[in-house]
């Protein structure tokens, strides 16, 4: 696996750091000392083939995964042992792999349940936010997430991760199973959000 970055903005401080990482599923060894770091308003992407490592390097950032060895970094804090939910509250936002939005909800309710640490006005504002960036889940905003298209889903749970207002914002396989013109949507909207200063 390896790691590509878009070039440096003029802020070069590091907002997240890996050092030297080893994370386990049970007794498989998934994650092998990987060192890595994310300066703020970056795009990184990690590439790789399938069982390389991208999925649990992201689930180890978010807490979903605490590492054995080495260390995960946010704005220079050690976070490599904190509950998922407080990393959220810190400012780790992540659109798992296969979206996972609540089908049986809104796509209203989805983004307020990516808000449960907000206020309400908080909440209100930025799910004005959202349906700036995908109008399409602004027409159907009382439709129910599992009757979405692969597309929609995917930029519903980008927008469920936006609603946390993260530091960095962390997005597994953002174009899986989508058309090629979906995928030219979701990036040019991922450089959009980049570059209204989100670290990606």
């Amino acid at each position: 696996m390896t790691a590509e970055a878009a070039p440096a903005p003029a802020a070069t401080d590091v907002v997240l750091r890996l050092t030297d990482v080893n994370s386990y599923y049970g007794a498989i060894h998934a994650l092998r000392g990987i060192t890595a770091e994310v300066r703020r308003g970056e795009i990184v992407t990690l590439i790789g083939a399938n069982g390389a490592g991208k999925t649990t390097t992201l689930r180890t950032i978010s807490g979903l995964l605490h590492p054995r060895q080495g260390s995960v970094e946010l704005d220079g804090e050690d976070i490599s042992h904190v509950p998922p939910h407080e990393l959220v509250v810190r400012g780790i936002g992540h659109a798992p792999e296969g979206r996972r939005i609540f089908s049986r909800l809104t796509i209203y309710e989805n983004l307020l349940m990516g808000g449960f640490t907000r206020s309400r006005a908080e909440n209100d504002e930025q799910v004005a936010h959202v349906y700036e960036l995908f109008p399409r889940l602004q027409e159907r905003h009382s439709q129910k997430g599992g009757t979405l298209s692969g597309g929609e889903q995917q930029m519903l749970a980008i927008g469920r991760a936006l609603m946390t207002r993260p530091t960095v914002l962390l997005l597994d396989e953002p174009s899986l199973g989508l058309a090629p013109i979906l995928v030219q949507q979701i990036f040019r909207i991922i450089r959009e959000i980049n570059e209204r200063g989100m670290t990606i």
